[in-house]
């Protein structure tokens, strides 16, 4: 059930930013293989990611230990010697979106995968 709910907002994630902004992109991403699906928002999406409510919405129904974030090495975000980042999701994805290039990619796990999460996002900026 907790994986639907999760497919539901990921779809209306895409949805959102594929249409609420019409100049904004979203590439959906197939790593069946892996595990996992995901979505690669380009910075308008990103953009509009940030500024929305889905980030918040997203982790009253995800634990914020069961969300992976692959930060740039430029990052001003936390990261512990353990590896934790210290920092929400919309943090992870408004450190993105303050860049001019900065983008993020979002992937949907498979249980028992990715050690246990259910969401991994990446940021990207050069």
């Amino acid at each position: 059930m907790r994986i639907g709910i999760i497919s539901a907002l990921a779809a209306g994630a895409a949805s959102t930013v594929a249409f609420g902004t019409g100049s904004a992109h979203a590439e959906p991403l197939d790593q069946l293989g892996q595990g996992r699906i995901g979505i690669h928002l380009d910075h308008n999406a990103t953009t509009t990611l940030a500024d929305g409510p889905i980030p918040a919405v997203i982790t009253m129904v995800i634990p914020p230990n069961r969300i992976g974030a692959g930060l740039k090495d430029d990052s001003a975000i936390y990261r512990d010697e353990y590896g934790a980042v210290h920092a929400s999701l919309r943090q992870v994805v408004l450190e993105a979106a303050n860049r001019p290039d900065g983008t993020v990619t979002v992937y949907l796990n498979a249980p028992g995968t990715r050690d246990g999460r259910i969401l991994d996002i990446y940021q990207h900026w050069n």
